[in-house]
């Protein structure tokens, strides 16, 4: 769910911190993606669990074409303020809570071995894969987080883009995070209050606050705390035992990881035909007519480069797949990528 209706409000009353652009603003990106929000807008699309996987391979390829170097970030275990909505949506979807569990399990190791074979890095989230994502880009090891969930900004991440669906033609949404706060006049904390207000899916909410009114409450009184003492409590009663503190933690310190060491290396194309067509039963013709259209690109892509740099130095397909080099923290100074990996 992510936080309700806060785009909505982010339209109306901070439009300036959105910009809309194309995918191909993104080339030369390192860009940290919530798994999750991506392979079930596959399942959403297309229930069955082989085609999504297609779908992955296709997308996946599309972003490398545009040298865009994806992170593809994995759920951790959720926190228990969580359970209940993932049990909600369990039901929803027609599982019960054993038989989600395992189809994850099942899902998450079919997903992780295709992204291997394509040569891109996975990480493993302590948590909420959205609290990685926004600490990566906090920490300047990824220049920003695609996911169609808003709550990647009440998480503290600084870039978020919605609508990276690797279509030309597609309109990316762009949010800055700073230009957001800005705007609205509110700190990270006040504005991770207004999100609680607007809906979260750690806790309830209080009841009858629209996006309008929830903002000018916390822009009058600056916590939840001073919300609730300045509120008609028969029109807008607050839940029983109402959890808002231990979700203000959960979004202001989220688990935290050391920060992973990102390489990306060339598609197995022999390994993802043995993977796609024999275990999963696609078409080879479609398999490798697509692979041998991503070599296409990307040596038309390599010939540009090399007619715009000076002297003409070669350049290699391998050139697309290097190891990340160190990005420096803004304002620190400091390497934010170590030896210690968390990557999958």
């Amino acid at each position: 769910m992510g936080i309700t209706k806060l785009s909505d409000l982010i339209r109306a009353d901070a439009p300036d911190s959105i910009s809309y652009k194309e995918i191909g603003d993104y080339n030369g990106k390192i860009i940290a993606l919530d798994t999750s929000i991506i392979v079930n807008q596959f399942r959403s699309a297309v229930p069955n669990l082989n085609l999504s996987l297609l779908g992955v391979f296709y997308r996946t390829l599309t972003f490398l074409e545009h040298d865009i170097k994806p992170v593809f970030v994995f759920d951790g275990d959720p926190p228990e303020q969580k359970r209940a909505v993932l049990e909600k949506r369990a039901q929803n979807a027609g599982w019960s809570s054993a038989q989600r569990s395992h189809t994850l399990s099942s899902k998450t190791q079919e997903f992780l071995r295709l992204l291997q074979l394509l040569g891109v890095p996975c990480v493993q989230a302590p948590g909420d894969a959205e609290a990685c994502c926004a600490q990566m880009v906090r920490g300047g090891v990824v220049d920003a987080v695609a996911s169609e969930d808003m709550d990647t900004l009440a998480f503290g991440g600084m870039v978020l883009l919605r609508q990276l669906n690797a279509k030309k033609v597609s309109e990316v949404m762009e949010f800055s995070l700073t230009k957001l706060l800005e705007t609205l006049q509110l700190t990270q904390k006040e504005f991770v209050d207004l999100c609680i207000l607007l809906g979260c899916d750690y806790c309830d909410k209080i009841t009858g606050l629209g996006p309008s009114r929830a903002l000018k409450l916390i822009q009058q009184h600056r916590t939840i705390e001073d919300v609730m003492l300045n509120i008609n409590r028969k029109t807008h009663p607050v839940p029983l035992g109402w959890q808002y503190q231990a979700a203000r933690r959960l979004f202001l310190d989220p688990p935290q990881s050391d920060p992973p060491r990102l390489q990306w290396s060339e598609p197995n194309e022999q390994e993802l035909v043995n993977f796609l067509c024999q275990e999963k039963h696609f078409k080879e013709e479609k398999v490798r007519g697509r692979m041998e259209k991503f070599r296409k690109n990307l040596e038309h892509r390599r010939k540009e480069r090399e007619e715009k740099m000076r002297g003409g130095r070669q350049t290699s397909l391998n050139e697309f797949f290097r190891l990340t080099r160190k990005r420096r923290s803004a304002g620190t100074g400091q390497s934010t990528v170590t030896k210690k990996s968390n990557v999958i």
